[in-house]
């Protein structure tokens, strides 16, 4: 508050004491599996257009495309994509040569992931728009088939574009980080052995000589600034090679203007005579006596009687060339990245490979630790790839995070399109609330466009956009499940079940879909894998409602670290989570009539003790009463004896 010197009313600003907190994220899924492209760390997509662009196109031998336009298609908003692929693969490459007298290599161009994908891909490099002498454009083109580049390339509108890039490291246009930051097809790296030129500047050919009276011409030299260069009355005559000595030491007799301005660039200028083609017509080349990536040699424009017009120099009829410009790749019409000929300035190939090694269930599993670092995601899937092993490693790591904050979707292989078969697959899980089993696979179109029939797809997808949908209607605490959990995108089942194998599965743990005349197929089942001992866990709402209020408490509470712990601090607490609670009982997520009823909150001397405070910690203690699905609903119906019939 304000200091209070004179007499009036003050107004300040207080807390409430009540820190709200947030409900957490309970519908972000992780996708598992193999795709076409794209990175392997994992990566929030938010569209199936943005997978599409990440990720490629739909696998014949995968199952995690189609999954994701199911969850999409389901109701999913956004999920994280952790991409598998085989351990000899490797991503498309092409080294390019630089534009020095002598070329080297100068930077290489990969495919941005590892796959046979990036053999596809065909670049164009041109000069830029804005300095064509120094930097260069990079166009990013896909054929439609790998082996064979269109006749006219430029045929085939670019994906990617990228102009005015630069090969100095200090600008802000340096290759590596624009394509680094902007491009989802390519990256760039420079080579280490490109070496700085000497700025230099290349006049018109065939100049006007001889010289007439006007011998001047303005020069800048590595930025310098311009100078007056006089040329000898010698130097009028038809000799290009005197005319070019004359303006060497005229500018080698310059004195620097800028202190920070290398000498040598003075001193050791050069101008030198250069044919065009063998004894073809000549030019003037006016070299930097410096290499580095601010040499460079400026003519400026001058009036129609100076020798600059006559030598054809100046702007009009040369190009300065920084040091820079050496370090860039040459031009090229078409290069393809993986699979370009050798020669022309393409120096290196790397192609594309899918690899050859056996993806194992290991291969998977061994994907989720990359989740590790990801905090809000809370759905988890392979989609296509299960097995007993996929399933119990998926549940033991949603187990095991460090904020038990994900639930696995799991499903049965396809060859285990049976009640045996489920019951089978169901009986090698060990038993773990953190996930739920559904049975069977469903018909869907193909993606692939290879069938015109529907094709088993995997349910994962499908479950894990209807968690979603439902979650984002009725909230986390309603059971994913019923006759109005229709499945969109659903043309058929694997598997019809009758009402005594459905029950046989629910008593194990087995989640069915089921098709109803008025429903179409929907979720039928919200039973988690847990075992008898673990009863409570039973429903999948349960599970999932308390990884809500955990996550959600968790970062709601932040706040309290290092606040002194006594009772204020406590009274805070009890009002945040209180309210907090409050909100979700009038949401319907708790079980009874009244709040009291529904859930408590304690933070006190009884729950934290003065040995508990003289440890840093302060303890608080949050029950409900959950809202558990009417699996059963039992109607009993009796007539009324005695009555006279009207």
């Amino acid at each position: 508050m304000a200091k209070q010197t004179y007499p009036g009313v003050y107004i300040d600003e207080v807390s409430s004491g009540v820190a709200p907190l947030e409900i957490a994220s309970t519908s972000t899924a992780a996708f598992v599996g193999t795709a076409e492209m794209g990175p392997e760390a994992a990566t929030k997509v938010t569209s199936w257009a943005q997978f599409q662009r990440l990720y490629g196109g739909v696998l014949p031998d995968s199952y995690l495309a189609p999954s994701v336009f199911q969850y999409f298609n389901n109701g999913g908003r956004q999920c994280y994509i952790v991409r598998v692929v085989k351990t000899d693969a490797a991503a498309a490459s092409v080294t390019l040569a630089n534009r020095a007298a002598t070329p080297v290599a100068g930077v290489v161009f990969a495919a941005r992931s590892k796959g046979t994908w990036g053999n596809s891909l065909v670049l164009q490099i041109e000069d830029a728009a804005t300095n064509p002498g120094n930097d260069f454009r990079v166009s990013v083109r896909r054929q439609p088939d790998p082996a064979i580049v269109p006749v006219n390339i430029n045929d085939t509108p670019p994906i990617e574009q990228f102009d005015d890039l630069s090969a100095d490291p200090v600008s802000p246009r340096f290759v590596e980080t624009v394509l680094a930051r902007e491009s989802v097809l390519i990256t760039a790296t420079m080579k280490d052995t490109n070496k700085f030129q000497k700025g230099l500047h290349r006049g018109g050919v065939s100049p006007t000589l001889p010289l007439n009276a006007a011998l001047n011409l303005q020069i800048d030299v590595d930025g310098d600034g311009f100078q007056l260069v006089s040329l000898p009355g010698t130097a009028g005559t038809a000799d290009l090679a005197g005319v070019a000595a004359a303006i060497e030491t005229a500018v080698k007799a310059l004195t620097k203007k800028r202190a920070s301005t290398d000498p040598k660039a003075f001193t050791q200028f050069t101008c030198t005579v250069e044919p065009t083609a063998g004894a073809g017509p000549k030019r003037l080349v006016l070299r930097s006596g410096t290499e580095k990536a601010s040499s460079a040699v400026l003519i400026a424009a001058a009036p129609a009687d100076d020798a600059t017009v006559q030598l054809k120099l100046g702007p009009a009829r040369g190009v300065s060339e920084t040091g820079a410009a050496v370090r860039r790749p040459v031009n090229a019409a078409a290069v393809q990245v993986g699979d370009a000929e050798k020669g022309g300035g393409v120096l290196e190939i790397t192609p594309g490979d899918d690899g050859n090694a056996t993806l194992t269930a290991n291969s998977f599993t061994d994907a989720f630790p990359r989740l590790d670092a990801i905090t809000d995601v809370s759905l988890l899937a392979v989609p296509g790839e299960a097995s007993t092993t996929v399933m119990n490693q998926g549940l033991a790591y949603c187990a095991g995070r460090p904020l038990r904050d994900m639930f696995f979707v799991g499903e049965t292989t396809r060859a285990d399109q049976s009640p045996v078969g489920a019951v089978g697959f169901r009986a090698e899980l060990a038993a773990n609330s953190f996930g739920a089993l559904y049975f069977p696979w469903v018909k869907g179109i193909d993606l692939t466009g290879r069938s015109q029939d529907p094709v088993l797809l995997p349910p994962s997808g499908y479950i894990a956009g209807l968690y979603a949908r439902v979650d984002a209607a009725r909230g986390v605490w309603k059971a994913p499940a019923g006759t109005d959990t229709t499945l969109h995108g659903v043309l058929g089942l694997g598997y019809e079940l009758t009402d005594v194998e459905h029950g046989d599965l629910n008593t194990k743990g087995v989640c069915a879909l089921r098709r109803f005349p008025t429903s179409g197929v929907v979720a039928f089942g919200a039973r988690t894998v847990a075992g008898p001992s673990d009863a409570i866990w039973r429903y999948v709402p349960v599970r999932r409602t308390v990884i809500m209020l955990r996550v959600s408490i968790y970062y709601g509470i932040q706040w309290a670290v290092f606040e002194p712990n006594d009772e204020p601090l406590w009274s805070q607490l009890r009002l945040s989570i209180g309210s907090f609670m409050s909100t979700l009982f009038r949401q319907g997520a708790f079980q009874g009539s009244t709040t009291t009823e529904a859930f408590f909150v304690k933070c006190d001397a009884d729950t934290t003790t003065q040995a508990d405070i003289d440890r840093g910690v302060v303890n608080v203690e949050v029950g409900f009463a959950p809202v558990k699905p009417a699996e059963f609903v039992v109607v009993k119906i009796s007539q009324k004896a005695g009555q006279a019939s009207s």
